[in-house]
């Protein structure tokens, strides 16, 4: 089968590999139908790290993915051949003390989808745990099944902010994240979203789903930053009231965070960092089928599985308008 695989810095070589054969007890073949490009792949393949996180050989990534049941392995009875999934890259362990607390998504031996060492789902056919797998309805297709991934990170991270009805919300960075933290933000009862971002594009985007320019004097009840971090922390600590909350999402790419610490003592800053997401598929498909959340109009590029290096080489660069990229076998 085919395989996108990252060799190194700017390195994606599709090329053949070993079809994974049928599943294990517990776990089901896919066909992968569609991957999303996330921005902590774009960390990887730009610096064959993420965090402390180091490409030591070559990598599939992907890990916002949709695909079609092939094969069933022993003990699976809640799906069959032909069914629509969306799945989530995270396997956690489920006997450590964080998952017996009902914190999954910080497992002390979690294994997760496109993250060194384990393969993702740029690539045909994968073999993933039965469990991690959600049926999708009709009304939800392959591509927006594929998002239903970013969405439960940006649904994590609106339960993490804890905004009350008429709460005004800074996003900081309109990427596909930040897109959907406007949404997520506005179902939550917000009165007023302000989007900060450099590309005139994603800004327009945002105010079309609801989501105002951020003026240089606002003060806000909640700042979520989905920026890559660097700058746009600080800048979310100087925006929140005292009292105020700041999440942060965005992934560095120098592994450090910094603000001003007078600023954020003063204030009484209550700051949370947001990892993944934990429990949010359910709601996640149930808002995009209901339509509540558009997924779709984020998406503006679409790529077959052979171009998957043009695909990232594009997403890089932030150029042509692009927003989320969709990646097909």
């Amino acid at each position: 089968m085919l395989a996108a695989r990252l060799y190194g810095p700017r390195d994606i070589q599709v090329e053949r590999v070993p079809h994974p054969g049928n599943p294990g007890p517990g776990a089901v073949l896919l066909r992968v139908t569609a991957t999303g490009i996330c921005g902590s792949d774009l960390h990887t393949y730009a610096d064959a790290r993420i965090g402390d996180t180091v490409l030591k050989s070559p990598l599939v990534l992907g890990h916002e993915f949709a695909g079609v049941v092939e094969v069933v392995g022993g003990g699976v009875e809640n799906l069959k051949p032909g069914t629509r999934v969306a799945v989530d890259p995270a396997h956690p362990c489920h006997h450590c003390d964080l998952c017996a607390g009902g914190h999954p998504n910080l497992c002390r031996r979690l294994h997760f989808c496109g993250l060194y060492p384990d393969d993702g789902s740029l690539r045909e056919f994968m073999v993933v745990p039965a469990h991690t797998c959600f049926p999708v309805p009709d009304a939800v297709d392959d591509e927006a099944a594929a998002m239903l991934e970013p969405l439960g990170v940006a649904l994590h991270a609106i339960d993490l902010a804890k905004i009350r009805l008429c709460d005004r919300v800074a996003v900081i960075g309109a990427g596909p994240i930040g897109l959907l933290l406007v949404q997520a933000a506005k179902l939550a009862g917000a009165a007023e979203i302000f989007v900060r971002d450099p590309l005139p594009g994603r800004l327009m985007l945002a105010a079309k789903l609801g989501a105002k320019p951020l003026a240089v004097r606002a003060e806000v009840d909640v700042a979520i930053e989905a920026a890559w971090g660097g700058e746009a922390i600080e800048r979310a600590v100087d925006l929140t009231r005292p009292g105020g909350r700041v999440v942060l999402v965005g992934i560095p790419s120098e592994d450090r965070c910094s603000f001003t610490h007078s600023s954020a003592r003063r204030k009484g800053l209550t700051i949370v960092f947001s990892r993944r997401m934990k429990h949010t598929y359910p709601r996640a498909i149930r808002l995009v089928e209901s339509g509540k959340v558009d997924v779709r109009s984020l998406i503006t590029h679409r790529f077959p599985l052979e171009k998957t290096a043009e695909a990232f080489a594009l997403n890089s660069s932030y150029k042509d308008n692009v927003v989320k990229i969709i990646i097909k076998p």
